[in-house]
């Protein structure tokens, strides 16, 4: 009910105040462990994926976010479970592959912290270790700001990456590199589509 409730909310609240766009709804596998990939730019931006999507969606928040009263228990009703930056978070990560176990939506941002500029900045390995260990579906997603009021604000999701070729094996450093690559390049790519239609 508290997810539903806020999913209706920011739905209307990006309508009136950003004019947001959302594109590419049907790359969304129906059903199944999914991880979403996506850039960040903004604190809205997890409201706004979320409100994007039909399916519920679960983030990794950084754990000071949980020390804030009232707050802590807002984004806690909508599916936020808090994460340790800068570490290995055995807990976290333990929280996401159950979360991707149970067939559910679970949402990353690759680069780990909001990009000042809007560009992509480094991403790290994470997104792919647990996307290749949950044996789930990723799907690249864009939003293209800046958020301002009463200006347009875009998402755009594209179709799942083919990781077969991952599947299965054992994986190096290196393979999470080669993963993570693609998966931002593809974010990439859908930031320039995003752009040119606009």
């Amino acid at each position: 009910m508290w997810y539903k409730s806020f999913w209706v909310f920011f739905r209307i609240f990006f309508t009136v105040f950003y004019r947001w766009e959302v594109r590419g709804q049907e790359h969304i596998p129906e059903r199944g462990g999914t991880v979403v990939c996506c850039n960040h730019i903004s604190n809205l931006d997890p409201p706004l994926l979320g409100s994007a999507m039909r399916r519920p969606i679960r983030f990794m928040a950084k754990e000071e976010l949980f020390r804030i009263p009232v707050f802590s228990s807002l984004i806690r009703k909508f599916g936020a479970f808090p994460v340790q930056r800068g570490s290995a978070d055995k807990r976290a990560l333990k929280k996401a592959l159950s979360i991707l176990k149970q067939g559910e939506v679970l949402g990353v941002f690759p680069e780990g912290t909001r990009s000042k500029t809007g560009k992509l900045g480094e991403a790290h390995t994470g997104a792919s270790f647990i996307a290749l260990k949950g044996e789930a579906e990723v799907v690249p997603a864009a939003i293209v700001g800046p958020y301002r009021l009463f200006r347009k604000v875009t998402i755009i999701f594209g179709p799942p990456l083919d990781l077969s070729e991952y599947r299965g094996k054992k994986w190096t450093s290196q393979t999470l590199k080669d993963v993570t690559d693609r998966i931002m390049g593809e974010i990439n790519t859908l930031l320039g589509e995003s752009r040119e239609l606009s």
